[in-house]
């Protein structure tokens, strides 16, 4: 799992210097703000297998005793590519609850997918807690084929075969 450079951009796909997006909340230097910033730091979490921190953002409600090695096993299979949230309700700072929408895309056993899903957060005191979410049905399904000079899907604006479809 790679563990992304403070200098370069957020795995999340904000277009921030990790370090001034979710290298704090990944390091507990600081609690996420918003619900989608929960969201973004969370994929981060997954994109470089910080599950102390995807346990510690689960709601205490949904933690199971095997939560640690199920996140290892799932971090470990999985190759996260790219976040892009669809859709944010709610969730800010002076807010309890929010949704985000989003889809991100991964590699797992050389096929790519994606993984689509409407997340539901809670705030208690300070802090948001990914409490659950809804799958989309198409979600589970492999990534549609891209074309080698069509947009790459990881929003770089450069053509696939530049990109991700590079070999």
């Amino acid at each position: 799992m790679p563990t992304p450079n403070p200098a370069d951009h957020c795995p999340c796909g904000s277009h921030k210097n990790f370090a001034l997006c979710c290298e704090p909340f990944l390091s507990s230097k600081a609690c996420a703000p918003t619900a989608e910033a929960l969201m973004r730091s969370r994929y981060c979490g997954f994109y470089s297998g910080h599950i102390d921190y995807l346990i510690a953002t689960l709601h205490p409600s949904k933690r199971e005793p095997d939560d640690h090695h199920n996140l290892k096993i799932t971090c470990a299979k999985h190759h996260w590519l790219s976040l892009s949230i669809r859709d944010v309700e709610k969730g800010q700072p002076d807010d309890d609850k929010g949704t985000v929408e989003f889809i991100a895309r991964y590699m797992v056993n050389q096929q790519l997918s994606q993984l689509h899903e409407r997340s539901n957060f809670v705030r208690h005191g300070n802090r948001w807690y990914y409490l659950d979410g809804q799958l989309f049905e198409h979600s589970a399904q492999k990534t549609p084929k891209v074309g080698r000079n069509e947009p790459c899907w990881c929003g770089s604006l450069r053509k696939y075969k530049r990109c991700h479809g590079a070999t």
